[in-house]
């Protein structure tokens, strides 16, 4: 082994002071470090302990509605939801994509606004799309109080329920104490 051409380092012949000095000030780091932590019931909120906080109730569960519709005994599955201030109000509304369940092909939806009424149960107020008009919805979305879908549905009879073949892009607004639906910027499109 060759000699170090460079002087003896103090600091590779470390001390038992050296290494508490040296736990002390990482401990004294980490603590620092959690006093700075953000406090985590204020920024992990879910909306519920918004809602909470602004002294307005959450938005409607989805799961706690009684649909209008017919599934002969075989229950419906809620497939969509999107939540947010629709007619202005101040407290959030639900939308809610719901079918009957069904083992295969394309059960068709209904599309449902909930609010909560004066008690704490929620409860249908706007039927968007009706069950009954064989469409099928997806990309359920709320934004700035404008519900939008995309709209699948059949050209005629012939067409099998499994495979809907037409699309259609649709919003729906709230103006003068009523949905208005107007079409997207591709009104209707063959699938």
């Amino acid at each position: 082994m060759q000699p170090s051409e460079l002087p003896d380092l103090a600091h590779t012949d470390a001390r038992p002071l050296h290494w508490l000095a040296t736990a002390a000030a990482m401990a004294a780091v980490v603590a620092a470090a959690g006093l700075l932590q953000p406090d985590p019931a204020a920024s992990a909120q879910t909306p519920h302990r918004v809602a909470a906080r602004h002294g307005t109730a959450p938005a409607p569960d989805p799961r706690a509605v009684s649909y209008p519709l017919d599934c002969a005994g075989r229950g419906y599955t809620v497939a969509g939801r999107a939540s947010g201030d629709l007619d202005g109000d101040g407290r959030p509304e639900t939308v809610a994509v719901v079918h009957c369940a069904a083992g295969s092909g394309t059960p068709p939806s209904g599309v449902y606004v909930l609010t909560r009424g004066s008690g704490a149960a929620p409860r249908i107020v706007a039927t968007l799309v009706d069950p009954a008009q064989r469409l099928s919805a997806g990309d359920l979305a709320v934004r700035d109080g404008v519900v939008s879908a995309t709209l699948l549905g059949y050209s005629s009879d012939d067409v099998p329920s499994c495979c809907p073949d037409q699309k259609e892009y649709v919003t729906w607004r709230w103006q003068g104490g009523a949905f208005v639906r107007t079409a997207g910027k591709a009104a209707t499109d063959t699938v």
